[in-house]
């Protein structure tokens, strides 16, 4: 990816609203040229969307856990996702390495709230869960700094 781009991005993940106006003046291209190369980098799948970052506790969800996934069955078919797609409570579900297979992120109302989320995950995709609860979150959901290109070995 081209150093002009790396910019946009990261200015995009500072600020998704930000104006193609004011992309080109932090980069020293022309609007249009800025709307282009946003443009091109969504259409190669570097931006995959935008989306507005909610509060949960602000909607009524306060309680925020994680949820560790292990399949009763390990020879049965890998098909979690696919049937816990229906749980809105979930927010995300990751394929990971280790004793469980996926770890889930949620948010919840209440204790009880959570307790019922675990019967319908359990029932649902016939595994066993193990449950960590977020006391608070100094941040979330930021981009580790994008690495720099390969240097040239030549030079």
């Amino acid at each position: 990816m081209e150093e002009i781009d790396r910019r946009i991005v990261r200015l995009l993940l500072a600020d998704g609203r930000m104006s193609y106006t004011d992309l080109g003046r932090a980069t020293g291209l022309s609007t249009s040229a800025a709307h282009q190369r946003v443009r091109r980098l969504e259409q190669r799948g570097v931006i995959k969307g935008y989306r507005a970052v909610v509060d949960a506790e602000s909607v009524g969800l306060p309680l925020t856990a994680f949820i560790s996934v292990k399949p009763f069955d390990p020879a049965a078919p890998d098909d979690v996702p696919d049937r816990l797609k229906e749980l809105g409570e979930i927010e995300s579900c990751h394929s990971v390495a280790g004793d469980e297979n996926y770890i889930l992120k949620v948010h919840v109302a209440t204790p009880s709230a959570l307790e019922g989320l675990l019967a319908r995950v359990r029932s649902a995709a016939n595994v066993s869960t193990r449950t960590t609860i977020v006391l608070s979150t100094p941040f979330d959901g930021r981009m580790p700094e994008l690495p720099d290109p390969d240097p040239d070995p030549v030079a």
